[in-house]
Parts: C-alpha cells; structure tokens; sequence
C-alpha cells in the first residue's frame, strides 16, 4: 500500500464574522488546512482577537481536524519603501501578525516584501533585509516569517529567485525567519515555466541554486488568466488558465512540492472543484 501524501491542500478563507468563523468555513469547503487575514487586507487597523477569540478559534480547529493554518498579512505592507514612516508601520504590522499568530497557533505568517519605487533594486532589497531582521530581532513566538514570490509588475521586489535568495542569505540563521511561500501565478507571470518535466526541473535547479530548495515551506497554487512571462498577478481557476492541468502535474508531483502544503486563492465560485482537481494531483490520479 503506498504511503498517504503529508501534505495538506486548503484554500484562503474569509474570516467574515469574525476569525473564529474560518476554521469551519474551511472544512466546509472541503480544506484540510486553511489560510486567512486578520484583519482588512487594505487597512493598517486590526481588529482586537481576545482571549475567548483565541478559545474559540483553536476549539474550532481542534472540531475541524485541523493541524494547521497560515495568515496572510495585508497587502499594504512595504519593507523597501523610500519612506521611513511606511517601512516603520509596515514592520509593526509584520510583527503584530506574528504575535497574533504564535497566539492563534498559525504555522506561517507570509508577506509580499514590496517596491522599490524611486531607488535601486539593490537599495530596495538592503531596506528589506534590515527591516525584517529589526521586526524579528526580539520575536519569542512560534510562527514563522515567510516571503511570497512576487509577480514582476512594477518595481516589486521577490519577482525572481536571485531576489529573493538575496534576502535569504542576509537572513539565514535569523531566529523565526521561515523560508519562501512560492505562488504558481507569480512564478510563472514572472517568467518562471513549468508546464513540462525539462522545464519543472530547470525551474527547481534555478530556485535550488538561487535560494536553496530547504527554505520552500509552502506553495500558493493559482493557475494564470494570462500567459507566460506577462507580468500580470490574475487567478485563474485550476486547470482553466494558461499554466493548465499538465503544468500543475509536473510541479506538484516533485517531492518538494509533494513535502509543503498548498493553499488555493481562487474565487469562490468554482473552488469546490479546485480543491478536487488538486487532491487528485497529490494523489497521483
């Protein structure tokens, strides 16, 4: 009999009501893991999770069978930004998101790193690399920081493996930093293909050399309303966009990608059968 696969496939669920509200919402949906705001993702206001909150959510993850789950800071966060204040808050925020995590027992806190927008590349990165080693410089918590593979628009920083096996070697060995949250649309919006086994194995040399293939610790899986290379962040449902069914196969069948969780951002509307389509890639059917 062959082993059953570790990892767990799960999609980005609202917390409307409240966060308790996700971890039901979540096994409702079909998910075995789950990931969520808490708070807006366009508000740099949070919500207070009280104690009883707190309660509430781990009973509720504890009823769904549940043994992990990943926030997602908001998207107004930038690392790099030439302005000192925006880099400030968005540290505090980081922070905030880790300690609600270590209180919640999320595995991961991910963020996009940000822009570079009126400066270097290269200054751009040396700002994030000193703002994520302040933000953790005093962190005790138990959930870790992951960076997300950005989609290449703009001055966005993280849109190429190089990028962000920068930030990684300047941060290797700071305490509670995790690794790299890879997103099959930004990857392959950036220029990154794996439709086909040379190119799957291509990409997984570059990311290897580039990053280290250890610091891969969870997978966003989207598929692409656009085509190769555009540049353009657009979900597509899976097997419906320009990445297809074939592509997810040959990734997602790797032992890397087979040893980290993989959590949908597709709409709701069709999210039933995404979830259904990627437990069949895992499953080998």
């Amino acid at each position: 009999m062959s082993q059953k696969p570790l990892n767990k496939i799960g999609a980005h669920i609202s917390i409307a009501g409240g966060i308790e509200n996700a971890p039901k919402r979540a096994f409702d949906a079909g998910c075995e893991t789950f990931q969520c705001f808490t708070r807006p993702p366009q508000s740099f206001q949070a919500p207070i999770v009280s104690h009883e909150t707190i309660l509430v959510f781990k009973k509720a993850i504890e009823d769904a069978g549940m043994k992990s789950f990943y926030i997602h800071t908001p998207y107004i966060i930038n690392l790099a930004s030439i302005k000192p204040g925006l880099r400030h808050t968005s540290r505090i925020i980081i922070r905030q998101e880790l300690d609600r995590g270590s209180s919640l027992g999320a595995t991961y806190v991910m963020t996009h790193v940000g822009s570079h927008k009126d400066q270097t590349a290269e200054e751009g990165i040396s700002k994030v690399i000193d703002s994520i080693s302040k933000l953790l410089e005093d962190y005790t918590g138990t959930t870790q920081l992951l960076i997300e593979i950005s989609a290449g628009s703009g001055a966005v920083i993280g849109d190429s493996f190089e990028e962000v096996g920068e930030i990684i070697k300047n941060l290797d060995g700071t305490t509670r930093f995790g690794g790299v949250c890879f997103d099959t649309c930004h990857a392959f919006a950036s220029g990154y293909d794996f439709r086909t086994k040379d190119h799957t194995k291509t990409l997984l040399d570059k990311f290897d050399k580039s990053v280290g293939l250890e610091w891969l610790k969870l997978s966003h899986v989207n598929d692409s309303k656009f085509d190769f290379n555009q540049k353009k962040d657009r979900h597509e449902h899976i097997g419906k966009g320009f990445i297809g069914l074939e592509g997810f196969r040959e990734l997602l069948g790797t032992k890397a990608f087979q040893n980290i969780d993989w959590i949908l951002e597709t709409e709701d509307d069709d999210r039933t059968e995404d979830l259904k389509a990627l437990k069949k890639i895992r499953d080998g059917k």
